[in-house]
């Protein structure tokens, strides 16, 4: 080997060196949230899944310790990280589960970001340093039984009477949903009102229940509900002051799909990562199965489309934070990175056999909670006519 024919990477799953591009804080951030994941959520997490059931509330605690909670917010106790450092949280959180990731991301991205971005200075005060520590849990209502991807055509009503606000109406899907200290709910109020409108909303608030959702096969070790509001009154001041219309919920959108760009490819790592350990210890005909050809071009595709994953999640993580992202951006990234992510999960199954449908192994888990990744958020086909449009210049969601 010639003297300045650079070594073998260090990490395997990193033949570009994608880390190189990483500054030396955003390792540091990196290695803290893969080692509380190590800590709080790896050794138990298989069982959770199993079992349907989450300690979310100890958790969020938990992440409230050492800043996960809203981490690239500003203020109220936020810790005021980068993009960036928020997409390597949500990598590492999802390589545990896409539970995880998704009760950080509803907390921080829909339900803190909401308030932070457009409630009034009473509203952050009250809710934004109890929320960044854990103390309060916050769920995300814009999702309805009968419409997910037109929420411009929600049937919950929001209407005033008197100096207050009274809210009807159900939304489903809803992470956090039944153990949420407030909920902001999207709502229409009229057009006299500003159309389309949010509230925040403490869930002890008479009329408002929230009834968890059981038999998943999917984001099994996540807490999902169905929220209903029956007569909801709620004081004028609990309406978000500083947005109208579609625009608020979809900014709230937008957050929360940057943070899947990176997140998935957590779950597409470990899935690699184990069935390229897999496929060095399994022999069969006498040999590992990793020398076999049709393994390793398994393998090849699999940890290219990562590598191509992650440098685009980068770039969009320095964009953001440089001078922000469109819409078709964050839909390129949630389109190809989780297509790719579950194509990878799919195939790590497939080499680990029979194996690979065992919860002895996590990949059979990531591949099942990323077809739930692959609808929340926006469905792969609204993404794709996000793209789509920014293509052409032609509308084709109708």
């Amino acid at each position: 080997m010639s003297p300045s024919m650079p070594k073998r990477p260090a990490d395997p799953l990193d033949l570009v060196d994608v880390d190189s591009m990483l500054t030396d804080e955003e390792k540091a951030i990196r290695a803290t949230v893969r080692q509380v994941c190590d800590d709080l959520v790896e050794p138990d997490v298989a069982r959770w899944y199993e079992q349907g059931d989450l300690p979310a509330r100890e958790l969020a605690k938990e992440f409230g310790k050492v800043g996960l909670l809203g981490m690239h917010l500003e203020g109220y106790g936020c810790a005021g990280m980068s993009s960036v450092d928020y997409g390597l949280a949500c990598l590492e959180l999802e390589a545990c589960d896409s539970g995880i990731r998704s009760l950080v991301s509803v907390q921080g991205s829909l339900a803190m970001y909401a308030i932070h971005a457009f409630g009034s200075e009473e509203q952050k005060q009250r809710w934004l340093p109890q929320m960044a520590a854990g103390d309060a849990i916050g769920c995300f209502g814009l999702t309805e039984p009968d419409h997910g991807s037109d929420p411009g055509a929600m049937r919950t009503r929001a209407r005033r009477d008197g100096a207050d606000w009274v809210l009807d109406g159900s939304k489903m899907w809803i992470t956090n949903g039944t153990i949420a200290d407030v909920a902001v709910v999207w709502a229409n109020a009229g057009e006299e009102h500003g159309g389309i409108r949010g509230f925040v909303v403490p869930t002890d608030t008479p009329g408002f229940e929230a009834h968890e959702i059981t038999h998943k096969m999917s984001l099994r070790a996540s807490v999902t509900a169905e929220l209903t509001l029956r007569g909801v009154r709620l004081p004028a001041d609990a309406v978000l002051p500083d947005v109208t219309g579609l625009k608020g919920p979809l900014a709230c959108l937008s957050e929360a799909r940057y943070g899947i760009v990176w997140g998935c490819l957590g779950a597409a790592r470990s899935a690699l990562e184990t069935a390229r350990r897999y496929s060095m210890e399994r022999t069969q005909f006498d040999r590992p199965i990793a020398g076999f050809q049709l393994t390793q071009a398994k393998l090849a595709h699999m940890s290219t489309e990562l590598q191509l994953g992650r440098l685009l999640a980068l770039h969009l993580g320095r964009r953001k934070d440089s001078v922000g992202l469109r819409p078709e951006q964050v839909s390129v990234g949630k389109y190809n990175n989780v297509t790719k992510a579950i194509e990878i999960c799919r195939t790590a199954r497939t080499i680990l056999g029979g194996n690979g449908i065992s919860g002895e192994y996590p990949v059979m888990r990531h591949a099942n909670n990323l077809e739930s990744v692959l609808t929340y958020e926006g469905t792969v086909e609204m993404h794709t006519l996000v793209i789509g449009q920014a293509l052409t210049g032609e509308a084709a969601f109708r």
